[in-house]
């Protein structure tokens, strides 16, 4: 994992958006076991305690669960996981469209626009 922190907004809130992306990318997969949080806040360079409040919200939302003996894991809601990745996509793309929008396109002119670039 390979995380870039923005100093103006608290750790723990980018910790667990970027945890999410990584999750609903398939980046960390269903059922997938995490490191420990000892060894997670070494490779991410942050404080123990700062992942682990980041890792409880992460379970309160249902994108992890603990295992008491066996540690945390990614959860295997697939619709949770797949829900959450259409919300994210369509706020991408609304934040294309105004952002084209400011450019002077219209949505029709912008939507021609990514198949021009995209190669169809």
């Amino acid at each position: 994992m390979n995380f870039v922190f923005d100093n103006e907004r608290p750790i723990y809130i980018q910790l667990v958006e970027q945890f999410k992306i990584y999750i609903v990318s398939g980046k960390i997969g269903p059922g997938e076991r995490l490191p420990s949080v000892r060894d997670m806040a070494i490779s991410l360079k942050v404080n123990p305690n700062t992942l682990q409040r980041a890792l409880m919200e992460l379970e309160e939302d249902g994108f992890i669960y603990t295992e008491r003996t066996n540690g945390k894991f990614v959860t295997n809601n697939r619709e949770l996981i797949n829900n959450k990745k259409d919300e994210y996509a369509k706020e991408k793309v609304k934040k294309y469209f105004m952002d084209m929008e400011e450019l002077g396109f219209d949505k029709k002119e912008a939507t021609l626009y990514i198949k021009n670039i995209g190669g169809e």
